[in-house]
């Protein structure tokens, strides 16, 4: 059955081209990008240097160290990448565009949280992205709330 999109609506999906995965491109993230947690999550970015529409290239990770199972790290992956998709619009249709040309979300909680908890943690993190990348500075830990 072929999909129809109504004008104006918002299409919840996390394709392969939004994905971060070529390893020079994520060396460049780490080495040369901003960060900022917002405990279990960190997240690291890179900006553009004109702002756009289209979504960021992301990449999901979670610590092989602090979850041994492959099942617990999948489930918190999968996690982490639903509340992204289900919230990236607030990127997408920021008006004037966004900065943000690669992103990496880092899970860095000691146990399992539940998936309202990341979701809360991963829309103030977005906020307080779309802040930082706006200002062009360095984040500024009085934008962040408690959640």
């Amino acid at each position: 059955m072929p999909r129809v999109f109504m004008p104006g609506a918002r299409a919840y999906t996390f394709s392969k081209e939004e994905h971060l995965c070529r390893k020079k491109l994520i060396t460049e993230l780490f080495g040369q990008g901003s960060s900022f947690g917002l405990y279990p999550l960190r997240l690291v970015w890179l900006p553009l240097a004109e702002p756009t529409q289209t979504p960021p290239q992301v990449l999901v990770s979670v610590s092989k160290r602090t979850f041994k199972r492959a099942v617990d790290r999948n489930y918190l992956k999968r996690l982490v990448r639903e509340a992204y998709r289900l919230n990236k619009y607030r990127l997408t249709e920021h008006p004037g565009g966004h900065r943000v040309g690669q992103l990496a979300i880092i899970y860095t909680g000691k146990e399992k949280k539940p998936f309202a908890v990341v979701q809360n943690k991963l829309i103030s993190g977005l906020a307080r992205l779309l802040h930082t990348a706006e200002t062009g500075g360095a984040p500024n830990s009085a934008t962040s709330s408690a959640v």
